[in-house]
């Protein structure tokens, strides 16, 4: 397809100087504010610096104060651009709304790849942005691909059966595409690679989603009609909102994101510009480069710096800008949505997949030539997310040595590592501790009250309950997020090193209703409890006032279950819900009808039958019809032998009696299908399948009464 007239390759790079002017702007407060951080904490200590141990706190301090920092002045950015009238510089500026809108669309496939998850949720999801898509009147420019790397043959069988279901009500015949991938290779990213090998020709465009994305018709023809006025873009990444939030912890996730990331994303936009990252969902990608450069390489180190790369995204994000072609975020997109997970459990069970992907971008940081410098950051800023709870951890490991040693050890006048004829003196100095204390609060919560100031100045506090409200709802944010800290350190810290020491992990789907039970918080939240509770009691027996400054700590470690249950509880988030406190915008009514839809056609009720999924498409002769057209022949040399043989006991003893891989390999096969169907319908009455039969003609029989 022909670029649209006007349209410029980014030949024009004058958006690079105004990025490296504000990212040097950024390094040089940063830098600066930890340089004097770390002075005062070397005044603040006894021998100031001069033992070992004083040293390796300092650093550890440094580094955490230093990450930190990054992200209080990304909010700080965000709050002076919005406060002087937004970025003049942002990619929405650059064409008018009516240039926009008369630029014609090129073909563009959506793609939601999936595993393991809620068959009629997810999907639903998918219908209610074809709706969307559709009310736009410009449907015929997408296609739609359920891209599946399930296993469990009732599940793909399922998604197969609701796949085509879908394609019928919706009238998306040709247009509705289902995939599932034999062989489950390098996870997601993998799924993607496998679709664009078949069909990644057919399209100009392709949108990703994640099982759980919405995407407004509107924000995804503004997507396709920015990419095609911008050739020399090669990924646009959206700054997704989360919403539906049930339980207390998804709403208190909820309401953080969409909150306080009106600084945080409007001031890392303006830092990175065309360097941005891709976060691997709810973004459009320009296929033809995607599928030339950012093909993702086997890492060739040792333990999780070898074998497939877990986190793609970020990885892509860096291929592409080193091809040549801008990434870019733009916030002003909007109408794009995610969900939190529901319970903290869930929450760190998905950081404990990802924190072996974000360690393995270190080596691609140091190993992969011509990446450019912001996508370097962008690696080591997703390595820290993790990296900081052991760097923490081992800080507060490195205090507790001090006092100890100060508490019960002399007072050493030549400790090691200090030079000099003279003696060092220990001094302490209460104010500057106060004062270096501050200053780190300041940090962590400062942004949170600039982006109260900020829904003043901008009048948008009413969306959130009004001020009030909204003011009460950051404060109860701020304590939850203060008591989640150390417990989230912890799971880091061991997630960590269990990747460094490359234990084995599983994937699965995500866990999308479930509450905690106190079984499961007690197993999960017990060793971080005993540590809290060790620690404290020994901070007590050296000193009451470093036991004083333990507790913001300990208590949260010793509290974890309790909180894990009770933030876990739909009760709460609906009570606080009905108070106004943790609202968002998203939650008004009238809701936008892309909500709506998602919201109606997930609670649509569900008509589950007395057979299972593989039970069905054994027995159901339309559903038989469908799979075996979508299987294959799998009957050739020793397979053909097997594959009977598997026919033979599954329609002798029924499918609990067989694994896995045998249900797939006979649900793959058509004639396997074929055979099953036909067997099962011809078995004695007190057979399994004869027994199957009765169930659900007892089924019709009671739905007729």
């Amino acid at each position: 397809m022909a670029e649209v007239p006007g349209a410029t390759l980014s030949r024009d790079n004058r958006w690079r100087h105004i990025a490296f002017a504000r990212r040097s702007l950024l390094i040089l407060f940063v830098l600066g504010q930890t340089a004097v951080a770390s002075y005062y904490l070397l005044w603040v200590l006894p021998y100031h610096g001069g033992t070992w141990l004083e040293l390796g706190m300092t650093a550890l301090f440094a580094i955490l104060y230093a990450w930190i920092a990054v992200g209080f002045w990304t909010a700080v950015f965000g709050f002076v651009l919005r406060l002087t009238g937004g970025d003049r510089h942002g990619l929405l500026r650059r064409h008018t709304p009516e240039a926009l809108a008369a630029t014609p669309l090129a073909k563009t496939a959506i793609l939601l790849p999936i595993y393991h998850e809620p068959v009629q949720w997810t999907l639903s999801g998918l219908k209610a942005v074809y709706r969307d898509i559709e009310r736009t009147g410009r449907i015929e420019h997408f296609e739609f691909y359920i891209l599946s790397d399930s296993r469990d043959p009732d599940v793909w069988l399922e998604e197969q059966r609701r796949w085509h279901e879908l394609a019928r009500e919706l009238g998306a015949e040709g247009r509705l595409f289902y995939r599932r991938r034999p062989v489950n290779l390098n996870y997601k990213s993998g799924n993607v690679a496998d679709f664009l090998r078949r069909w990644g020709r057919r399209c100009k465009y392709m949108v990703v989603l994640d099982a759980d994305s919405l995407l407004s018709g509107d924000t995804v023809v503004r997507m396709v009609q920015l990419m095609e006025r911008e050739p020399g873009f090669g990924i646009l990444q959206t700054n997704p909102t989360i919403i539906n939030g049930k339980s207390l912890f998804a709403r208190v996730q909820q309401f953080a994101n969409r909150f306080y990331s009106t600084l945080f994303a409007t001031g890392l936009a303006a830092i990175q510009m065309g360097d941005a990252a891709f976060w691997g969902h709810n973004a459009i990608l320009r296929i033809e480069p995607f599928m030339k450069h950012c093909g993702l390489p086997k890492l060739g180190g040792f333990g999780i710096f070898g074998g497939p790369i877990m986190s793609h995204d970020f990885v892509e994000a860096a291929f592409m800008g080193r091809a040549g072609y801008e990434v870019w975020l733009e916030t002003g997109l909007g109408n794009s949505f995610e969900e939190s997970p529901p319970t903290l459990a869930d929450e760190l069970s998905r950081d404990n997949r990802w924190a072996k992907g974000n360690l393995q971008h270190l080596w691609v940081m140091f190993r992969e030539p011509g990446l450019r410098f912001a996508h370097r950051m962008a690696f080591l800023n997703g390595v820290m997310a993790y990296l900081a709870s052991p760097l923490w951890f081992a800080f507060l490991v490195l205090t507790t040595l001090e006092a100890a040693r100060m508490t019960l050890a002399p007072i050493e006048y030549f400790p090691e590592g200090h030079q000099g004829p003279f003696p060092l003196w220990p001094e302490w100095r209460p104010d500057w501790a106060l004062v270096l204390a501050l200053s780190t609060f300041a940090l962590l919560f400062l942004p949170k009250f600039l982006a109260i100031l900020d829904a003043v100045l901008h009048r948008y506090t009413r969306e959130f309950g009004g001020f009030l409200r909204l003011f009460a709802s950051v404060l109860l944010e701020i304590v939850i997020s203060i008591l989640l800290a150390p417990v989230r350190m912890w799971a880091h810290s061991r997630y960590v090193v269990a990747a460094l020491l490359n234990l084995s992990l599983s994937w699965s789907g995500q866990n999308r209703t479930e509450e905690t039970t106190w079984r499961q918080a007690l197993v999960t939240q017990f060793p971080g409890m005993l540590v809290g509770g060790c620690w404290s009691a020994f901070a007590l027996s050296l000193d009451k006032l470093f036991f004083l400054w333990s507790l913001p700590v300990a208590i949260p470690l010793l509290v974890a279950a309790p909180t894990a249950v009770y933030l876990s509880r739909i009760g709460p988030g609906s009570v606080l819900k009905v108070w106004g406190l943790l609202r968002i915008p998203e939650e008004r009514e009238p809701p936008l009808p892309l909500l709506d839809d998602a919201r109606t056609f997930r609670s649509e009720p569900v008509c589950d039958s007395v057979w299972s999924p593989f039970e069905q498409a054994v027995l159901n002769p339309g559903l038989n019809r469908l799979h075996r057209a979508l299987a294959k022949d799998h009957r050739r040399g020793t397979r053909s032998e097997a594959l009977m043989a598997a026919v033979d006991r599954c329609l002798e003893n029924g499918p609990a009696m067989m694994s896995r891989a045998e249900l797939s390999g006979l649900a793959r096969d058509s004639q396997s299908l074929a055979d099953l169907h036909n067997g099962a319908w011809r078995a004695p009455e007190r057979s399994y399948w004869g027994q199957c039969i009765t169930r659900r003609i007892h089924e019709q029989a009671s739905g007729q009464e």
